[in-house]
């Protein structure tokens, strides 16, 4: 990809776009009555995805952009989930008896660090307040330094059917830059162990543009990778934002990659797992041709959430826990951020939502074109817009930034019918930013 290009349409500070309108629209001017009365509209015959913060490590990750807190006790992380309980019964009362559960995930933080014996007590409050389907979707996000047997053998228990395992790097040196030390037999073990147990859906979740990091590097992780087998595995950039992320100002700037390079190290491992014979999802995301995101992505049912990637056609999830972000009918909400704030608020019977966004039918129309460009590279935008009611003028009368990647060679466009060129993929991001009504930013 040309250089000039690359600095023209830099993605750095452009949305991942998991959710549109973004988290920086979010306002205190939805809260937790909004909330309430949103959980209370959710229609009882509709699947919802359940998702869960557990916002505890043991050593902080110097590139983590995620609310997280570190803890070598085990006492903070028990009085979280007694909050946690009291959470999930306070929105259990709000939303209709027994709301169908589809899909079920922990992130973090690491969830493992919850104690065996404590996993399994909140997967049975779950099943008595949801009805959690018998085939829904489990996923645990995990940190193999610190992944034991017996926390192998009680997810299997509790129906944990996926597991995410953060790696990043298998190269050492990135490692050490990053502050996060993992060898690969410490990878290695933690994938026979849940096999072993039944949980064989595995992902990998990998990362590029970390300092000290090259081409070379990066193909090694993705070829070592490969080597065990995951079903998925997720490709993210590193983003550096040590003006937000107070402990990325620990990573030196100067062992970073530039724009050019990082293309290049995304590129050579996106042909490294191709080659493997894992399929490319989206922009960001791989997987075998029997996965649930392949298929999905051939029958063009692929979606795009706060989770990332996903073959769930629901639309509705609920958040839990300091930070969580839902999505019901009529908007986002999103829980106070700080733990001591979600506690406060739970403890004294209130919903910990801090602020959000209702949604607008202009909004739910940018919505769904961006993630038709994320999901499929391609959108028609004028058959959306019929879908919605709605005028498709208002969308190309205008088209500054679309315009301007028209005449690059990043899209073409006929008849609103958009499509991002194969060898440009990797600026879908930009692409995207087009319908992006908010984004006041420049290009890069």
């Amino acid at each position: 990809m040309q250089t000039s290009v690359l600095e023209k349409y830099c993605d750095a500070r452009l949305p991942w776009y998991t959710i549109y309108p973004t988290v920086a629209q979010f306002s205190t001017v939805v809260g937790a009555e909004a909330c309430e009365k949103w959980l209370q509209r959710l229609p009882v015959n509709e699947s919802v995805s359940l998702y869960f913060h557990v916002p505890f490590c043991r050593s902080i990750c110097w590139y983590c952009g995620f609310a997280r807190s570190i803890t070598r006790r085990d006492s903070p992380i028990l009085e979280y989930l007694a909050v946690l309980r009291k959470e999930i019964e306070l929105v259990g009362a709000q939303v209709p008896q027994r709301l169908p559960v589809s899909d079920v995930h922990f992130g973090g933080g690491t969830p493992t660090l919850i104690e065996p014996a404590q996993f399994g007590a909140l997967m049975e409050l779950l099943r008595r307040r949801f009805a959690v389907s018998k085939t829904a979707a489990i996923a645990v996000e995990i940190d193999p330094r610190t992944f034991t047997l017996a926390t192998s053998e009680a997810l299997a228990a509790a129906g944990v059917n996926r597991a995410s395992l953060g790696v990043q790097s298998f190269d050492p040196i990135v490692q050490k830059a990053i502050n996060r030390v993992q060898s690969e037999a410490q990878t290695e073990r933690a994938v026979e162990m849940l096999r072993q147990h039944g949980v064989i859906r595995i992902n990998f979740d990998l990362i590029y543009g970390l300092p000290n990091q090259t081409v070379q590097s990066c193909v090694q992780t993705a070829t070592t990778a490969v080597a065990m087998r995951p079903d998925r595995l997720a490709v993210f950039g590193y983003a550096h934002v040590p003006s937000f992320k107070k402990n990325q100002r620990l990573i030196d700037e100067a062992t970073l990659p530039d724009s050019p390079a990082r293309a290049e190290q995304a590129a050579a491992m996106a042909n490294t797992l191709i080659a493997a014979g894992y399929r490319q999802i989206g922009l960001d995301h791989f997987a075998l041709p029997d996965d649930e995101l392949t298929l999905a992505q051939k029958a063009g049912r692929l979606r795009r959430n706060s989770l990332g990637y996903s073959a769930d056609t629901r639309h509705k999830v609920i958040g839990f826990g300091p930070s969580a972000i839902g999505r019901l009918g009529d908007g986002y909400v999103q829980n106070e951020v700080e733990a001591g704030s979600y506690s406060d608020q739970i403890n004294a019977r209130r919903l910990a939502t801090a602020k959000g966004y209702c949604l607008s039918l202009e909004d739910r129309v940018r919505a769904a074109i961006i993630e038709r460009l994320m999901c499929d590279f391609e959108v028609d935008v004028p058959a959306i817009c019929m879908t919605h009611g709605f005028d498709p003028v208002p969308f190309l009368g205008s088209p500054e930034r679309l315009a301007m990647l028209a005449e690059d060679g990043i899209v073409e466009v006929e008849k609103g019918f958009i499509r991002v060129r194969q060898e440009h993929r990797f600026l879908a991001r930009a692409v995207a930013a087009a319908f992006d009504a908010y984004l006041g930013a420049p290009l890069c």
